[in-house]
């Protein structure tokens, strides 16, 4: 073989290699750069937990004394008008320890490392036993509540506690979006395929075309007072479950919220 020969066919391998060398090279960087984010954002969920932990303990004693600091001002020795106003001051804050409280759970359910142990369940009967639940609810919010579920059974692997929790919180902004009353709640299930599908549905104002992607990104709520934690944490337990969530809305006509889920083999 002739020098030229040799030099002219490492060239040409050198030519090929090197691409792939390059693409080897980025692409290892770019899942070094991917494990580095996932450890910091690990490490961001354990310390946010953590200081949620922490408030919300000190937080807990703080509702306690306000009741009993209440329960010390009917008592005490003082005006009755003098009484009230004071009363009617702690008791702010006790509304609002509990606020916070009730934010700071939300958080961590959302935030927490869910474990899942799941088996197989008739989501059919599931929805309905919800459905049981959730009528007097229902019944005091002026909504009427129907539930349309199949015969046969449908089962999927869920957490029972979890799955419920997803779909209730599904339940809840549906009714508290009919706040006036008057209007409709359908669950619904059927199967499509190999997957079982779970509607939500409602009769509300509906939600606008370009809110309808914020409203699973928490801490984003359309109602006066809520944490805005409900669709987000109904959102990561389905995908949990392997399955997902979407949702189909139109202003002035209502809204419904979709969960499929693959049927169990």
């Amino acid at each position: 073989m002739h020098w030229f020969d040799f030099s002219f066919g490492a060239a040409i391998a050198l030519a090929i290699a090197a691409p792939i060398a390059f693409v080897w090279l980025r692409r290892a960087r770019r899942a070094e750069e991917e494990a580095r984010r996932s450890q910091r954002l690990a490490e961001l969920g354990s310390m946010t937990g953590g200081l949620a932990h922490e408030i919300k303990n000190p937080l807990s004693t703080v509702g306690l004394n306000a009741q009993l600091l209440i329960e010390d001002l009917r008592s005490a020795d003082l005006d009755s008008h003098e009484a009230d106003r004071m009363i009617r001051r702690v008791e702010t804050l006790q509304r609002e320890v509990e606020r916070l409280g009730g934010i700071l759970g939300d958080f961590l359910q959302f935030a927490g490392r869910m474990k899942l142990d799941p088996q197989p369940c008739d989501i059919g009967a599931l929805v309905e036993s919800l459905g049981d639940f959730y009528n007097p609810q229902c019944e005091q919010g002026d909504v009427i509540l129907r539930v349309q579920v199949p015969e046969c059974p449908m089962q999927a692997l869920v957490e029972d506690g979890l799955f419920k929790q997803a779909l209730l919180n599904l339940m809840i902004n549906a009714v508290q979006a009919m706040h006036q009353g008057g209007g409709e709640l359908m669950l619904r299930v059927e199967q499509v395929g190999d997957r079982v599908h779970v509607y939500v549905t409602d009769t509300g104002p509906g939600i606008a075309k370009a809110k309808q992607d914020e409203i699973f990104h928490p801490y984003v709520s359309g109602r006066q007072g809520g944490t805005g934690l409900g669709l987000p944490t109904a959102r990561r337990i389905v995908e949990e479950h392997g399955g997902t969530l979407s949702l189909s809305s139109e202003e002035g006509k209502g809204t419904a919220f979709l969960i499929s889920l693959p049927l169990a083999s």
